[in-house]
């Protein structure tokens, strides 16, 4: 199945496999004369520097030894972002930036010059001695989510399929429900909105804010809590000429299309490309006019489309409504490019119920992914590869695998099959709690004629054959209600492109 990198997790993990070696490492020894005293470990950060990275780990602990941990900008305690935090002893390992940092510690500028890691010697005997290491990760891209700035092992190694939000509002931009005491709306807490999700049996979640990530700091605190879900960094890119979600990059980024330094999305899309982000365009069919302001793609420029990963196809409840953003993504499949449908609920208000007709609550729909494991490059590149269908109502059992074989080869949903004119494709489809339900085959968006052969069977095996011409084909397939309703949407499957 698939493979893994990264995730999103906290600054916690006592173990941790680096992705690449430290850029300093740091030494000292301890002994009984340190009782109660504190120590300056200097190191230097050049410019450029991004994010700083620490792991501390010392001995002595069998004899009860302690150190605390803390850390020094240039200025010191006294200047502009010189004072960068204290765990004490409760934290190992720890990560500062520009725009988040490991809870205990304060997001900052990361100044050049000759930074500091106290040291607290809370508890020392006096006949004991003890050693300690730190290692000092020094990034330049600010990316923050590899296990070099604290992250851990995947929360499920397993190759298997995910279900998820990919689209949430929360107080960090303008998410928003009702106080405990009922009386009036305030800005809804982060925590709300998570709770609430993993109680829905969500695996994964996007918090995406409105062009910030002011965020991540509380999703750093939250993960080790939420230790079966995980939390995926997110913004909403939100401008006069459309919507996107970018997922999986923490750095700022400059949103303002139509300005002088953002001319236009192709700008925006080349800083997403270096930033090494998933992006996806979110609702691109919404008006764009004083009832939902800059909400409908609508470029000013033609926008080069490879840019983007992927399109929210099902955006909360709009699947069976006419500004739905299926037919806008056909379209993209159409010109032909390989980009990903996903889902996303669009949820403001923390809750499991929706506000209103536009938005879903939360988990509806959910974007189910297959992932080589449980973590957030791997949830990412699942998105890439197509791997996806959304289940638009969000239930926790719906499921839709589809295999196309031609020859030897067999494929999944995303991916792509070469096929000579005359050929033929075997294609099966498995599908679970949808028994009893009307399948529809789309051959570049026209539905074929499975010949009465429509209904999934109670085992939830369908299966049929198809010809090739020779020439450019998406195949995909969807599962509908006996009303005719969206339930299931899955991604195409690639013939000859």
């Amino acid at each position: 199945m698939r493979g893994l990198i990264a995730l999103l997790l906290t600054c916690f993990a006592a173990t941790v496999a680096a992705e690449r070696a430290p850029d300093l490492v740091l030494r000292g020894a301890l002994s009984g004369k340190d009782q109660h005293t504190y120590r300056e470990v200097p190191f230097n950060v050049p410019k450029g520097t991004t994010r700083i990275t620490i792991d501390v780990a010392y001995t002595g602990r069998e004899e009860k030894t302690t150190i605390d941990l803390g850390l020094l900008g240039p200025t010191g305690f006294t200047g502009q972002d010189g004072f960068r935090g204290w765990s004490g002893g409760s934290k190992r390992r720890f990560t500062v930036s520009a725009t988040d940092a490991t809870a205990s510690f304060l997001p900052g500028v990361i100044e050049p010059g000759k930074w500091r890691l106290l040291l607290g010697i809370p508890n020392i005997r006096p006949a004991s001695t003890a050693t300690y290491t730190a290692q000092v990760w020094l990034s330049r891209d600010d990316e923050g989510f590899g296990p070099e700035h604290g992250l851990s092992a995947p929360l499920n190694p397993e190759a298997r399929w995910y279900r998820g939000d990919l689209h949430m509002h929360t107080a960090h931009s303008d998410g928003g429900c009702p106080n405990a005491s009922g009386t009036k709306k305030v800005p809804c807490p982060l925590f709300l909105t998570v709770a609430n999700a993993a109680r829905r049996g969500l695996e994964f979640i996007a918090i995406s804010e409105h062009n910030t990530m002011s965020q991540v700091s509380e999703m750093r605190e939250l993960q080790p809590y939420f230790d079966t879900m995980l939390m995926i960094p997110a913004r909403e890119i939100t401008t006069f000429e459309g919507h996107a979600n970018l997922f999986g990059v923490s750095r700022p980024l400059d949103f303002r299309v139509g300005s002088g330094s953002v001319p236009d999305w192709n700008a925006l899309l080349a800083d997403v490309a270096k930033a090494r982000g998933v992006i996806s365009i979110n609702h691109p069919r919404r008006p764009n006019d004083e009832t939902c302001m800059g909400c409908g793609f609508t470029p000013h420029n033609v926008v080069d489309m490879h840019g983007f990963q992927a399109i929210e196809a099902v955006n909360g409840g709009d699947a069976e409504r006419a500004d739905s953003g299926i037919p806008f993504w056909e379209a993209q499949l159409d010109a032909g490019l390989h980009i990903t449908g996903i889902g996303g609920s669009d949820s403001h208000d923390g809750s499991d119920a929706p506000r209103d007709t536009f938005a879903g609550r939360i988990g509806s729909p959910t974007t189910v992914v297959h992932s080589r494991e449980l973590s957030m490059e791997g949830i990412l590149d699942g998105i890439r590869a197509g791997h996806v269908f959304v289940d638009v109502e969000g239930t926790r059992d719906r499921s839709l695998e589809i295999q196309a074989t031609a020859g030897s080869k067999t494929v999944e949903m995303g991916d792509a099959l070469a096929v000579a004119k005359g050929a033929s494709v075997h294609v099966v489809v498995h599908t679970s709690a949808l028994g009893g339900r009307p399948l529809r085959v789309l051959d570049n968006g026209k539905p074929i004629d499975l010949a009465g052969h429509d209904l999934i069977p109670k085992s939830g095996e369908l299966a049929f054959e198809w010809t090739s011409d020779g020439k450019p084909h998406w195949l995909r397939v969807d599962v509908r209600s006996a009303e005719g309703k969206l339930l299931i949407l899955g991604n195409p499957l690639y013939i000859n492109h």
